[in-house]
């Protein structure tokens, strides 16, 4: 690992989350762990997307005497306004999106971050859909059928070679990916899609890493109106880049592995 610049973590792990009072103190524990099996200097960001419970409270419990924090909204914006959030805030060299029910476990990090190593990426975006994945355990057939017909659509209207968009566990180059993520505006699940695709326009090094993935239950995704809306959003995404709304001023230092090893 070469050096860091002074007090700056190696890795914020950002977590959105949505009353997931019931496992969040068991998932910051395993990160914990973890982290510190790696040898890593980390920050962890529970970012609380306007949770009706204990969220909150006991994500700041558990963090407390460690390099973390809770990040609150008043009402719930959506888990692409919390991962925009989170990203911005970040402090560490390298960001790692995971979700709180940890269905890609933490452990995983290794396999993004020698991705990174190896080919010299600004993002590794985990994938339960290459000949590599492994997914233990799967969603309903539904919904199985649903991110399919997803998948080829924003394929379709964008242009994204992805095979899996919305899994929730990336790693990013927190220096090049943040000036896309200060000028993202989906604030719901396409921010994904929306998040790819400013990459390919803007020049950013991407890769999709078969992961181990694990399906948990209580996902917040509607069957019913959540699939549409994100396929406007997606539109709302090509309208506003055909516009020059976006724009962002990516640095060319520190390009995928140059800033040290993920």
């Amino acid at each position: 690992m070469t050096a860091e610049r002074a007090g700056r973590p190696h890795l914020t792990v950002v977590i959105p989350a949505y009353n997931e009072e019931r496992r969040i103190a068991g998932t910051l524990a395993r990160i914990a762990a973890y982290v510190e099996k790696a040898g890593l200097t980390e920050e962890i960001l529970v970012v609380d997307d306007g949770s009706s419970d204990a969220t909150a409270g006991i994500a700041s419990d558990v963090l407390r005497g460690r390099r973390g924090r809770v990040l609150r909204s008043d009402e719930n914006r959506g888990k692409g306004h919390a991962v925009r959030r989170g990203v911005v805030e970040a402090a560490g060299r390298w960001v790692l999106l995971t979700d709180a029910d940890l269905s890609a476990p933490i452990e995983e990090h290794a396999t993004l971050a020698d991705a990174v190593r190896e080919r010299d990426l600004d993002v590794a975006i985990g994938s339960r859909a290459l000949s590599g994945s492994r997914v233990e355990v799967r969603q309903s057939a539904v919904r199985q059928a649903m991110g399919r017909t997803f998948n080829r659509i924003i394929r379709l209207m964008t242009g994204l070679p992805y095979r899996d968009t919305q899994c929730g566990f990336k790693l990013l180059d927190r220096d090049r990916v943040r000036p896309l993520f200060e000028k993202m505006v989906v604030d719901r699940f396409a921010f994904d899609v929306e998040f790819l695709y400013l990459c390919k326009r803007f020049g950013l090094k991407v890769r999709e890493v078969p992961v181990v993935w694990r399906n948990s239950p209580g996902s917040k995704v509607s069957l019913l109106g959540d699939p549409i809306n994100m396929i406007f959003d997606v539109a709302r995404v090509r309208w506003r880049f055909r516009r020059g709304l976006y724009n962002p001023e990516v640095p060319a230092e520190g390009r995928g592995g140059g800033g040290g090893e993920a």
